[in-house]
């Protein structure tokens, strides 16, 4: 009996943070209302706030799903620019845009949930790529090079799939590649 309501418990869990997600990312987190998620995800509003707290934790356990930033900071140190510059043409020229991306976009004019964008931003890329980085001023490198990564994930949701105007691929990486030079060197 137990091991069911377990099941049951984690099913619905996970009902709930899918549907904050596909609602976060549709519209926004100012227009999602706990209703409209507890309907989303047939699931009373009660359990919403017993797993989350609030709409407001919900947003910030929908950001952490997607991880880490992926596995582009392992490596050898001299590779990560071209790393990094692979990884941002690659989310440029995808026909997949983030949905994560999309609810930051989405929900930035919000100051209740600035903090968690922040903390998500800097847990997930900032941080790591700055432990990275080498120098005293690491932090400050990683910062620009974070705002060249996040920005592109803007203009991508902004202008949408094959947002540049390239004659191929290399070309892009190339290019994005002298830039985070730039910005991560001591």
């Amino acid at each position: 009996m137990d091991e069911v309501r377990h099941r049951d418990r984690a099913g619905t869990r996970q009902r709930i943070l899918d549907a904050a997600r596909r609602l976060f990312t549709e519209l926004g987190y100012d227009q999602v209302t706990m209703r409209l998620i507890s309907a989303e995800a047939g699931a009373n509003i009660a359990l919403i706030n017993r797993y989350f707290g609030s709409k407001r934790e919900l947003f910030a356990e929908v950001l952490a799903m997607q991880g880490r930033f992926p596995g582009v900071l392992e490596g050898p140190e001299e590779e990560l620019p071209r790393r990094l510059a692979e990884y941002v043409a690659e989310r440029l020229q995808s026909d997949l845009g983030s949905p994560v991306m999309t609810a930051l976009i989405r929900s930035s004019s919000c100051s209740e949930i600035h903090e968690i964008i922040r903390d998500r931003v800097g847990s997930a890329i900032l941080e790591p790529l700055a432990a990275r980085l080498p120098g005293p001023d690491a932090i400050f490198r990683a910062t620009v090079a974070t705002a060249l990564i996040t920005g592109s994930g803007t203009l991508r949701q902004l202008y949408g799939p094959g947002v540049l105007d390239s004659p191929d691929h290399e070309t892009v990486v190339r290019r994005l590649t002298t830039v985070f030079e730039a910005c991560l060197r001591a």
